[in-house]
């Protein structure tokens, strides 16, 4: 099954699709989910109504344009370039994240995007 998901911040709306983790789907059946951009480098989080555990899918270094949840902080992430964790141009978490999906297109529109402003997750 095809779990597309728009990511919504105003004016810019980026797809994205799920994967078919556990974690994926508790997030796929929580939609539509709205927050507040925190950043941490270039990686976009924000709580969301969605609890689990770290899974079998979980990374401590994640691709450029994955979509994760980092439990310690029942947060959905969305990784678009280093952290402050990271070596060079690595991409490090805070500590290790389920990857539940991947943004479809360039992930670099994600530097647009300033911290407090409304996000939206939806089907």
């Amino acid at each position: 099954m095809e779990r597309e998901i728009k990511i919504c911040f105003g004016d810019l709306v980026v797809q994205g699709k799920l994967n078919e983790s556990s974690t994926a789907t508790l997030i796929w059946e929580a939609l539509p989910i709205e927050g507040e951009v925190n950043l941490w480098g270039e990686e976009i989080y924000f709580t969301i109504p969605v609890e689990a555990e770290l899974d079998d899918m979980a990374k401590d270094v994640v691709e450029r344009g994955g979509l994760g949840y980092w439990p310690s902080g029942r947060a959905f992430c969305i990784f678009f370039g280093p952290t402050p964790m990271g070596q060079g141009d690595e991409i490090r978490p805070a500590s290790p994240v389920n990857i539940v999906g991947k943004v479809k297109g360039n992930p670099h529109v994600f530097k647009e995007v300033a911290k407090g402003v409304k996000v939206r997750l939806e089907r």
